[in-house]
């Protein structure tokens, strides 16, 4: 852990009902583009209830496992077990990066400086609102790679999201879904279950590499606080899924989309304006 990460003082305590609202909003808009809101989770921690950069992920990271752990089984049952556990090769294409990636990104994440950190969430802020608008704006179809091309590519492309998930301490189902449909030509749904298939082992490897640094203590210290951001995201992301579709994607996803890139340059601008 870099030691200007380490003398950040922990951001002051908040009413429990402003927290929950606060994971409640960010499960709502994650929730109305079928995403568990991760990413726009990480600069509200940061941005408006002041923890640092490395702190910030790690608590977006155990807030994420748990929307994960509690959508799973929704999911399972909203696509036949079966049919998910006979695309088994995908998953294990994907996990066989994903998981050295996560360990890879958590690792970096640990030693960066707190500035190089908050400069390389601005730019995978950008990545992820380019990948938010590609996912809903156009019709994804596969590449029809040979077996031979798909395996190799499939491990690159997973160890590149798990470096990202890592880092933002996100799921990655926001890069995973559309590399399910580009790589493997899954359909949207049935990418959707596999996508969490991969991210669960691949959250919890990099929970493990946070485990090992001093930094992680910031989770016992808010436990409390992420407990209750967790439930406002999930009440959130129940309510959101209601509004699926309310909302026309055309005016939705570009509004998201650019609240990420207002994000981005805030976070790149961070430590100047400390």
């Amino acid at each position: 852990m870099s030691t200007d990460q380490a003398l950040r003082p922990l951001p002051p305590t908040r009413s429990a009902s402003v927290v929950f609202a606060a994971g409640a909003v960010i499960g709502v808009l994650g929730g109305m583009i079928g995403l568990g809101g991760a990413e726009f989770r990480l600069p509200l921690l940061i941005g408006a209830f002041g923890f640092a950069a490395l702190s910030a992920v790690i608590l977006n990271k155990a807030m994420s496992l748990v929307v994960v752990l509690v959508a799973l089984p929704a999911r399972l049952a909203a696509v036949p077990a079966a049919e998910v556990a006979a695309r088994w090769p995908v998953a294990v294409n994907l996990l066989a990066g994903s998981l050295l990636g996560a360990w890879a990104g958590a690792s970096w994440a640990v030693r960066m400086r707190s500035a190089t950190l908050y400069r390389v969430l601005a730019a995978l802020m950008v990545l992820m609102a380019a990948a938010l608008v590609l996912a809903h704006t156009t019709t994804l179809g596969s590449l029809d790679l040979p077996p031979a091309a798909r395996i190799p590519v499939g491990v690159a492309a997973g160890f590149g999201i798990g470096v990202v998930a890592a880092i933002m301490g996100v799921a990655g189902g926001e890069l995973l879904i559309p590399t399910i449909v580009l790589l493997f030509g899954e359909d949207i749904k049935t990418a959707g279950s596999l996508s969490l298939l991969v991210s669960l082992p691949t959250m919890l490897v990099a929970f493990a590499r946070y485990s090992r640094d001093g930094s992680f203590a910031v989770l016992g210290a808010n436990l409390r606080f992420t407990a209750t951001m967790a439930a406002g995201s999930l009440a959130g992301a129940a309510l959101g899924g209601l509004l699926l579709g309310v909302f026309p994607t055309v005016v939705l996803v570009p509004a998201l989309a650019a609240v990420l890139l207002v994000t981005a340059v805030k976070l790149f601008r961070h430590d100047r304006d400390d």
